[in-house]
């Protein structure tokens, strides 16, 4: 039986090794013909945008940006080295926690969990390329549950590969269609593509690894990705980078000359959150892109008051949106990172005129300026949650405690639900000032919605409430009691009588107090 499995798993490989070589031979005839106009034809768009607001063309753009994306799919599958990303030791296990902190959004019906071994052990390739299969792997699981399911990821090693597992509880995918997975355009979602398990297969294959999948109709689906342990195709050192040079050149001069460099690079470090880039934009006005060019020159020119006050704004902008944390935390390293790719590139064209204790001095300087950024970022995103909360708060117990104003002296109080001790004070405090501030002589206190009172404490805390309305000069008038909270104030010996009056209903109480005075 485990020959037959593993000579499945060959052949599997073999198919789709050779789909991605038909791949590759069509993308290089596609990109080059049709990308080009592509972008010739975005640019011109965005140019006649400038001049009018047409939702015409923002229909158009946006397609646009969808036929791009999915040339630049198709192009990184058949030729991923154009991405020029070095290899690098990789923690598969620490990878995923990662990717994991990007779907905390999803975690309220779908349980995720995990079971992480041997996380020493360690592959060697294209981090960005594994985390962006990964990331396919677990949006495609996450996507597969209609409702509630669970999705399993173990992380295991044997001597000569890292194994992960990723099982979920989804609609599961049919035999037929199995063998097809992987196929450039192939799908079984409704509006998908097939370009990210695409991407998968391209990844692992490159990197000599193997898939194997295992599903079932409405039981769900295993993926189990097995990668050599120390797999190096080709090491890459530190990467010397094509950019523009001018030999009078400060380091802010060099970024602007090479801005769109320094754009391709961030994108290619920050793979998970490149594909939110417009989704962040449209849901809060958030130019990502735009925003790291900012940071990076508060940093190169060390403007740091002008850095926190940039920190707080994107701060509160995050949380009013509540966009995932985890997207900004990778998107600030990933600035990080390509800001010291372009300073190495920058001081190797320069390193006979820059000092070493200089540019030491500035490495200092600028990861301290990163990291007082991020510092502030969250104080700002956290203070702002924080008030959020307190309001949101403070909403909860005035609809907690609903006073009515029927006219200039006499109100409502209707209360619903249980009452415990917590509530209770929630209601005196208000009550209270209320009294005070509206100048109320006469309280109806509806109590029919009331189920029950939490213990003997909140009677006792409920009777000393009814003096001190009445100490304040406001009669009160008790409707809709329950006969269980009757009984229970009576073998508590606590008698209401001597400072309210009791009505049967709501209603008595209107025409006693309300409808007859108007007569």
């Amino acid at each position: 039986m485990e020959s037959h499995k593993t000579l499945n798993e060959e052949q599997r490989s073999d198919t789709h090794l050779s789909q991605l070589a038909s791949v590759g031979q069509i993308a290089a005839g596609i990109a080059h013909e049709v990308k080009n106009p592509l972008t010739a034809v975005k640019g011109f768009l965005q140019l006649l945008n400038q001049e009018e607001k047409n939702e015409y063309l923002n229909i158009a753009q946006s397609e646009l940006e969808n036929a791009l994306t999915t040339l630049n799919n198709l192009l990184q599958v058949s030729k991923p080295d154009l991405q020029e990303e070095e290899y690098q030791s990789i923690y598969l296990s620490e990878e995923l926690e990662a990717i994991l902190n990007l779907f905390q959004d999803k975690m309220y019906d779908i349980s995720i969990l995990t079971d992480f071994k041997d996380t020493d052990a360690m592959i060697y390739g294209m981090k960005n390329q594994f985390k962006k299969a990964f990331f396919n792997l677990i949006k495609n699981a996450i996507e597969s549950i209609p409702g509630k399911g669970t999705i399993k990821i173990t992380h295991t090693a044997s001597e000569n590969e890292v194994i992960v597992t990723i099982k979920d509880s989804g609609v599961g995918i049919p035999e037929d269609k199995l063998k097809l997975l992987g196929t450039p355009f192939f799908t079984t979602k409704e509006n998908g593509t097939g370009m990210g398990l695409t991407q998968v297969f391209s990844v692992i294959y490159q990197h000599g690894g193997r898939i194997n999948i295992v599903s079932k109709e409405n039981q769900g689906t295993t993926f189990t990705i097995k990668v050599p342990k120390e797999h190096r195709l080709q090491k890459r050192g530190v990467r010397k980078l094509n950019l523009k040079f001018s030999k009078n050149d400060t380091i802010k001069d060099f970024l602007f000359a090479n801005r769109t460099s320094f754009e391709e690079r961030l994108l290619d470090e920050a793979i998970n959150v490149s594909d939110k880039i417009e989704e962040i934009h449209t849901l809060g006005n958030i130019n990502l892109l735009q925003n790291a060019h900012k940071l990076v020159l508060f940093v190169v020119e060390e403007r740091e008051h002008e850095l926190i006050t940039f920190a707080k704004q994107e701060g509160v902008a995050w949380a009013k949106n509540s966009i995932t944390l985890a997207f900004k935390l990778e998107w600030i390293q990933a600035i990080r990172r390509t800001l010291w790719d372009f300073l190495y590139n920058y001081d190797l064209r320069h390193q006979t005129e820059v000092k070493r204790d200089e540019f030491f001095t500035l490495e200092k300087k600028v990861n301290e300026l990163i990291d007082q950024f991020l510092t502030y970022f969250f104080i700002s995103y956290s203070n702002y949650k924080d008030e959020l909360l307190a309001s949101q708060r403070k909403l909860v117990e005035n609809l907690s405690v609903p006073i009515i104003p029927i006219n200039d002296e006499i109100s409502i109080l209707p209360l619903i639900g249980n009452i415990d001790g917590t509530r209770m004070s929630i209601i005196e405090d208000h009550v209270l000032t209320s009294i005070g501030a509206n100048h109320i002589r006469t309280l109806i206190v509806d109590l029919s919605g009331v189920a029950y009172m939490s213990d003997d404490t909140v009677f006792q805390h409920f009777a000393r409430l009814i003096r001190g309305f009445s100490m304040m000069g406001c009669n009160t008038v008790l409707t809709g009691i329950r006969s269980e909270i009757v009984k229970h104030m009576i073998s508590l010996g606590i008698n209401l009588n001597e400072n309210a009056v009791s009505k049967g209903t709501l209603q008595l109480a209107l025409n006693d107090y309300i409808f007859k005075k108007d007569i």
